[in-house]
């Protein structure tokens, strides 16, 4: 329960009394709202510990961490019910009152307005074995509210999903990129092991392997040439009955690049960005389908790049030099010899003479997530370019847990 007074509970929370501090900072406010979501908070009391007005303390929480204040209470709220569905037996009245809502039926429409799903079938999906064959699809499998029992997860090449998920993912499958035989055969065995209601995969296995799995699980593979990210998504539902959550996410997605789009645009003007990759002794213009999706068709920046599709050209100093982007996004590969040749390459007049170097405008980013193609791995592919390009955090969760936690 709340204490008695504001001060008491300002106090409690390490914040002091209104007197002693008049203005409370909105980082102390959404740990207020983190600790007693569970009570009947609103506009007027956030914005009276912020002492403004309530617009002014709407507009503010909005502006700073990507969503109003109201919105980060409910996605707090299904959060914790969402785990009190799924771990343990009471009644929905009873979460309902637990995450601050006296009425279940009122508590069950925001549940569905913000999950897809009444908290009836997240309970009966949540129970459903699916394993993962990909990192692309596990990927999807997050965006459908999904944590697959087994996925390939790997601390170097995937360290998000395995920082974030590697104990709710039960079992580690190896890598399925690139296909090593010995690895696969490693993989049907804990597969076999796990003994998953479905398998979801990609059409990259062979005829042969894929009745391997089919012959464990009923199995899906998705289709990966020239099928956009939200198809494979819809596809996917589809086949596990989770349309309503897959148009739900896209819905989200779509809103939340034309905000990232406005505030780009504002920021890089007409400026042109290039992306390149350096491995071993070599520079090279790169490009790929997250990417594209991203960069060039969300949010219809001016790139600079060769050709169509994916490409991993080399380039030389001479040749960035006419090409002399104003933006650089920069991918620094981890072995000695990239990281070799990227701190000698900054030392080198025709590198510092470029006008995005000059200009302080080369971003480094990571293959996690810009190497991978999938609807959690885009919006944070998204989520990145609004705070490289304008500085602004997007993501008001400290965990950056995407899909899970209906971020969007």
């Amino acid at each position: 329960m709340l204490p008695d007074n504001e001060n008491e509970l300002l106090t409690e929370i390490g914040l002091g009394t209104k007197e002693s501090h008049p203005k409370k900072s909105l980082i102390e406010i959404r740990e207020f709202i983190n600790q007693y979501y569970h009570e009947p908070l609103s506009i007027r009391q956030l914005a009276e510990m912020a002492d403004i007005s309530p617009k002014y303390f709407g507009d503010l929480f909005k502006r700073t961490f990507g969503m109003s204040a109201m919105n980060y209470l409910t996605n707090i709220r299904i959060n914790h019910a969402k785990r009190y569905l799924t771990q343990s037996n009471e009644l929905l009245r009873d979460i309902a009152l637990k995450v601050g809502y006296a009425d279940e039926f009122y508590f069950s429409r925001i549940f569905k307005k913000a999950v897809g799903m009444p908290p009836s079938d997240y309970v009966k999906n949540a129970k459903q074995r699916i394993s993962s064959c990909s990192s692309s699809v596990t990927g999807q499998l997050i965006a459908l509210n999904i944590i697959p029992i087994s996925a390939p997860l790997d601390p170097k090449w995937t360290d998000y999903y395995y920082n974030v998920y590697s104990t709710q993912i039960k079992s580690h499958l190896n890598l399925s990129d690139p296909y090593i035989r010995s690895k696969f055969e490693a993989n049907l065995k804990k597969l076999a092991h796990d003994r998953p209601d479905v398998i979801i995969g990609t059409d990259q296995f062979c005829p042969a392997d894929r009745t391997l799995l089919m012959e464990i699980a009923p199995s899906f593979f998705v289709p990966t040439e020239n099928v956009g990210w939200r198809d494979q998504l819809m596809m996917i539902a589809q086949f596990l009955d989770r349309e309503d959550r897959a148009k739900l996410w896209i819905q989200r997605y779509n809103h939340k690049v034309q905000t990232a789009k406005d505030q780009i645009s504002q920021a890089l003007g007409s400026d042109r960005i290039l992306v390149l990759r350096i491995y071993g002794n070599n520079i090279h213009m790169y490009w790929n389908r997250g990417l594209e999706d991203v960069l060039y068709q969300d949010l219809n920046l001016e790139i600079l790049k060769r050709g169509e599709g994916s490409s991993n050209i080399v380039v030389t100093l001479d040749e960035l030099a006419d090409l002399n982007p104003e933006r650089i996004l920069l991918v620094v590969c981890p072995e000695a010899s990239s990281r070799s040749y990227w701190l000698a390459l900054q030392h080198s007049v025709e590198w510092i003479q470029l006008k995005a170097v000059r200009q302080r405008h080369v971003y480094h980013i990571l293959s996690d997530p810009w190497f991978e193609y999938s609807a959690v791995a885009t919006i944070r592919m998204l989520d990145e370019a609004l705070l490289l390009f304008t500085g602004k955090c997007p993501n008001a969760f400290q965990d950056n847990v995407h899909g899970e936690f209906d971020r969007i």
